[in-house]
């Protein structure tokens, strides 16, 4: 009796985060609640400068507390529900790999997708579940029917795995990949938007555009390149690894046609999670980017033909979108860019240092790039760590030359107090 009685508890957790015994109904939802509540009627902007609101939230990361991480626009930490909806799936994977792993766990991939289209307001059909950005664009980016001569225009400031994609096509099938260059920060859509126009030609059929440059944070004005494009037959594919779950928006508002995500940002999904995302009608055109036996299929499950995945880990992803829809988007938005502004506003000011991006609200959100004159960005993110230990990112990409600091909601201001001091006083000794 006991054993079916486990065995029976065991099959329940198909329901797994979207049942009314998820873990994190379990371990956040009446502490996030009670906080909730509190700031009912307060704006966004009263909320995000609210330290009891969020000394709730920070209170269920587990992030190590003698480093101080400003490095998550790399890789964010998981909240602890979603360390622990990881783990409870691991140890009942390995009870009985095949069975609870095909027959049991696999069974949430679509009550997931679901929740993920809810949260990109797009079609469940239209969410493919992956591992990161990369796969997800390397499958659209592999999976074109593009042929020799055809144009691709991109960035030289894209990310460097995209980058190396379409270089990749060019060279096995002799398409033509034409980069510009911008200098950020940029305060002006139109500008942008011009750069890529006047780059095309009769023969351009993809813009590639990246929604936040990873390297300065800059947002790039999606949906207006893609209208852009779109009136000249040219498709628009969106690399939005730093923005899902942290900007408030709708894929379809971006009006490009494919878009690929990493969740183990900003959604503080488990790491090694990503998400594809491609307009319905034009699944069909795509190749998947591994074997499938229906490749030319307009069902978007054609593209998670990945073989043995890590089940546990597309489960925590489910915990993750609960805990980031109990904060609220738009109030998660807020609180970050309050962060980023509270400790450039205040370094900007010291003599020496140059910030890279814009602090506007509508131009930048998390991430910002800072130098020090004299320092390279090496020596800069040595002393950060070495004394004060911040670890951040040192940044040398083309025309690019600076220190990435990325908060997030677990970072409280005292860390971006010993941030603020640090830059000073490594400033100040370089006069």
């Amino acid at each position: 009796m006991n054993s079916r009685r486990r065995f029976l508890q065991q099959v329940s957790l198909t329901a797994g985060a979207f049942s009314a015994s998820s873990l994190f109904n379990q371990l956040h939802a009446a502490s996030i609640d009670s906080a909730n509540q509190r700031v009912m009627g307060f704006t966004n902007e009263a909320i995000a400068a609210d330290e009891d609101y969020w000394s709730v939230i920070q209170q269920a990361f587990t992030v190590n507390p003698n480093i101080i991480n400003l490095n998550n626009g790399g890789v964010s930490p998981s909240p602890k529900v979603v360390q622990e909806a990881v783990e409870r799936y691991n140890k009942l994977s390995n009870e009985g790999p095949s069975y609870y792993m095909w027959r049991i766990l696999d069974q949430g991939r679509e009550p997931l997708r679901h929740k993920l289209a809810l949260l990109g307001g797009c079609d469940a059909e239209e969410i493919a579940i992956n591992r990161n950005a990369t796969e997800a664009l390397n499958t659209v980016i592999f999976g074109m029917d593009l042929k020799a001569g055809d144009e691709v225009i991109g960035t030289k400031q894209d990310y460097p795995n995209m980058i190396q994609a379409w270089k990749q096509r060019a060279l096995r099938d002799g398409i033509q990949y034409t980069q510009i260059s911008f200098d950020f920060p940029i305060e002006n859509d139109d500008n942008i938007v011009a750069a890529y126009e006047k780059a095309i030609t009769p023969k351009t059929k993809v813009i590639h555009v990246t929604h936040i440059i990873n390297w300065v944070g800059q947002i790039m004005p999606v949906q207006k390149i893609a209208r852009m494009a779109h009136a000249h037959g040219i498709e628009v594919v969106c690399d939005s690894a730093h923005a899902f779950g942290l900007l408030d928006y709708k894929i379809p508002d971006l009006e490009c046609d494919y878009l690929g995500t990493s969740l183990h940002k900003f959604l503080s999904a488990p790491i090694g999670s990503g998400m594809m995302y491609i307009r319905k009608e034009k699944i069909e055109k795509i190749w998947p980017l591994l074997c499938n036996g229906q490749p030319r299929s307009a069902d978007i499950r054609k593209f998670e033909t990945l073989g043995t995945r890590s089940f546990p880990i597309e489960q925590g992803i489910g915990e993750a979108l609960n805990f980031h829809n109990a904060i609220g988007a738009k109030r998660k938005q807020e609180r970050i860019h309050y962060l980023k502004k509270y400790w450039a506003s205040k370094v900007k000011e010291v003599p020496g240092v140059r910030i890279h991006t814009s602090l506007k609200p509508e131009y930048s959100c998390a991430i910002c790039g800072v130098s020090v004159d004299g320092l390279t960005p090496a020596e800069l993110d040595g002393k950060l760590f070495e004394k004060y230990k911040i670890h951040t990112v040192s940044i040398v990409w083309e025309n690019i030359s600076c220190v990435r600091i990325t908060p997030h909601v677990y970072t409280t201001l005292n860390d971006l107090d010993v941030l603020v001091n640090a830059i000073t006083t490594i400033a100040t000794a370089k006069k």
